[in-house]
């Protein structure tokens, strides 16, 4: 039986045929077959270069915010990099309604439009006179509207098992939930217990995430070839156990405590920071870093005096589980999700997966900007692996349900 259930999942989600067969030319015929491939690989090098583009500006983001706008703080923050996704989570299903029934190309060129403008004002925002943070957070809300294009991906409707559809979408949910919120605090949280200017915050971080995503590809590729072996929903599985156990990493433990920059505000002097003191030799800076802004935890989070600090290398350590499990839990979802739809094409179920994850992308940031700020990342930290508790018990009580469209139509008929 669970050699059964593996093989189920390892179904091709076309069939297992070979071009030429008549089996295969009824599904697809050659030249739609390799106009598909032409399709997918623009896709992929839009993707790719879309990811580029976000990876650059998220790590900046904070450091921009407080140049540009005094008044912003960390809780703004959160609704700042929320923003990108509300107009993604808006614009997908208007998408895949808009592909369904008019050439695919209308809402990529349009999509495109969007965010070459979206982009050019978010570069302009420093300009206005006042309230440059809000011209911010509608650039961002914009270049998120445009960015829906890159997840259209047409799959099927029919005899649709929709509790599988549902679980998935809120597994979704919660693995982009995760990772916005990891990517969303990881600027702010360095620069309060390792007492990094932004400069330094915004150039280790993308060291850091740069890693994680060279590490993503390696993940990518092997989850490929192990998902053969022991099926995509133990891999889903197996990377939610890997997420939890980095979050629980995270969370602060010893007597040592992050600096407080209630010294440097006190003593009204620029400080003097020993970056040698913070990081591992390799990471130290070419040259002095004269940042005219304090570093350290600030006073104003009550948190900051009785809070552990967290340790580089537990830091690092989280960011390499995190970085095996949400890549794995990633694919895994996209996978099951269209193998649970079936083959025929339907851009409105993809439409509300994209969706469910830009959800996932508002609520994330918002809610661990707030929960860090007022609470501390160990509150903020320990309902996150809440969370992924809940995530794994979601997926353990449908587990049996997630089969492909094919195995399901055949089971039925059978019975």
């Amino acid at each position: 039986m669970a050699s059964q259930g593996v093989g189920s999942e390892q179904e091709p989600l076309l069939g297992d045929h070979t071009s030429g067969s008549r089996e295969w030319d009824i599904i697809e015929t050659e030249e739609h077959y390799k106009s598909r491939w032409r399709s997918i690989r623009i896709l992929y090098l839009t993707m790719f270069l879309s990811s580029i583009g976000f990876s650059i500006v998220i790590m900046s983001i904070w450091p921009y915010l407080q140049k540009i706008d005094q008044t912003a703080d960390a809780s703004f923050l959160g609704w700042v990099i929320a923003s990108f996704s509300i107009g993604q989570m808006v614009a997908s299903p208007l998408f895949g309604l808009w592909s369904n029934h008019r050439p695919r190309k209308e809402p990529l060129i349009v999509s495109i439009f969007i965010s070459v403008a979206a982009n050019c004002l978010y570069s302009y925002v420093h300009v206005p006179a006042s309230h440059n943070k809000y011209y911010m957070l509608a650039a961002r809300g914009l270049v998120g509207f445009g960015a829906a294009r890159t997840d259209e991906v047409q799959v099927s409707q029919g005899n649709i098992d929709h509790v599988a559809v549902v679980a998935t979408n809120v597994l979704f949910f919660v693995i982009l939930f995760i990772f916005a919120l990891f990517e969303t605090i990881l600027t702010p949280l360095t620069m309060d217990m390792y007492a990094w200017t932004q400069e330094q915050a915004v150039l280790y971080n993308g060291i850091i995430l740069a890693a994680l995503g060279v590490e993503a590809v390696v993940i990518f590729m092997g989850v490929k070839l192990l998902s053969k072996k022991v099926g995509e929903r133990a891999l889903l599985l197996g990377g939610l156990i890997v997420v939890w156990v980095g979050f629980f990493i995270l969370l602060p433990w010893g007597s040592q405590f992050p600096k407080i920059q209630w010294e440097d505000l006190h003593n009204n002097s620029i400080p003097n920071t020993t970056f040698g003191e913070i990081v591992v030799g390799f990471w130290k800076s070419a040259k002095e870093d004269h940042n005219d802004g304090p570093v350290g935890c600030p006073i104003e989070q009550a948190w900051c005096l009785y809070t552990p600090v967290i340790h580089l290398a537990q830091l690092l350590t989280a960011g390499v589980l995190i970085g095996i499990g949400y890549p794995a839990c990633n694919v895994m979802s996209y996978t099951l999700y269209s193998k649970i739809l079936g083959p025929k094409p339907q851009g409105v179920y993809m439409g509300w997966l994209t969706a469910s994850g830009s959800g996932a992308r508002i609520l994330g940031p918002v809610f661990i900007s707030h929960v860090y700020t007022y609470l501390g990342p160990r509150w903020a930290f320990s309902l996150v692996c809440g969370m992924v508790v809940l995530a794994i018990s979601l997926l353990g009580a449908v587990y049996k349900r997630l089969i492909p469209f094919s195995v399901r139509c055949e089971r039925s008929q059978g019975d």
